[in-house]
């Protein structure tokens, strides 16, 4: 785990900052990384 409180540390958010997703089902962190790489696209 990194020392950065900001960092994240289970390797989940897609900018490398803690975005709370640590605690989604592997199936609602699927579906909330689908989300974003759909927004980064626009």
């Amino acid at each position: 785990m990194s020392n950065n409180l900001n960092s994240c540390g289970c390797g989940r958010s897609p900018t490398g900052k803690c975005n709370g997703w640590h605690v989604l089902s592997e199936e609602e962190y699927q579906k909330k990384l689908a989300l974003f790489n759909k927004k980064l696209k626009k």
